[in-house]
């Protein structure tokens, strides 16, 4: 009748655990059972030490008794070996049902979880979370490329670089004290071509044929 509501089941199940509290109480009973015994070895010989030379009926009948004690308490610890050993075989052969019941719930739910996948739908899925991911990286460069741009003018940018090198060259001249010759000659305007140096250490000869004598007259003025 309990197999008919699923109690046979249960049962079952909790049956290894019975016999392992149900062993584990009868060795601890032969346990017991064994410091008694050795209690009683430890007075019969202590009662054969105390008649050995006064009363040697009392002694042997110790000793009797002692050997008596001794063999039960060697069939006493032979139980408890036994015990022992199928305590620990039950264990193992749980620990192993359990460990191999837990692998078979964890390959039916692999088995759940892949039922539904295969390799087309996960390379189908890649394919399309890289093209998700390009679109976005080509969202992002357009965005960044509107906003960088925005109000930009190449001849402001041409100004500004001018005023630039021109702070430069500043800056040289308050540091050197004279222009640097190439930037001198973009710079300085061209010296005119006529009129005369009056403080030039080198005096030209100039003119035609009529006035020779007055230049020379000049030059030597000079």
């Amino acid at each position: 009748m309990w197999g008919w509501f699923g109690g046979g089941a249960a049962t079952k199940k909790d049956a290894p655990k019975k016999a392992i509290l149900q062993l584990r109480s009868q060795l601890e009973m032969l346990s017991k059972r064994e410091k008694h015994l050795q209690n009683q070895m430890d007075e019969q010989d202590n009662l054969a030490r105390k008649y050995v030379n006064s009363n040697k009926n009392a002694a042997k009948a110790a000793l009797r008794r002692k050997k008596q004690f001794d063999h039960a308490l060697e069939q006493t610890r032979g139980q408890i070996m036994t015990l022992e050993s199928e305590i620990y075989s039950i264990e193992t052969a749980n620990i192993n049902k359990e460990t191999l019941d837990a692998m078979k719930n964890a390959s039916s739910a692999m088995k759940q979880i892949h039922g539904g996948l295969t390799i087309d739908k996960v390379d189908q899925t890649m394919e399309e979370l890289r093209e998700q991911h390009a679109i976005g990286e080509e969202i992002g460069e357009a965005i960044t490329q509107s906003i960088g741009n925005q109000g930009l003018d190449e001849s402001e940018l041409d100004d500004e670089l001018e005023a630039l090198q021109q702070e430069v060259l500043d800056d040289k001249m308050l540091n050197t004290g004279h222009v640097p010759v190439a930037d001198q000659i973009g710079r300085l305007p061209s010296a005119p071509n006529t009129g005369i140096f009056r403080n030039s250490p080198i005096c030209t000869e100039t003119g035609n044929a009529n006035s020779a004598s007055s230049q020379r007259e000049s030059a030597c003025a000079c």
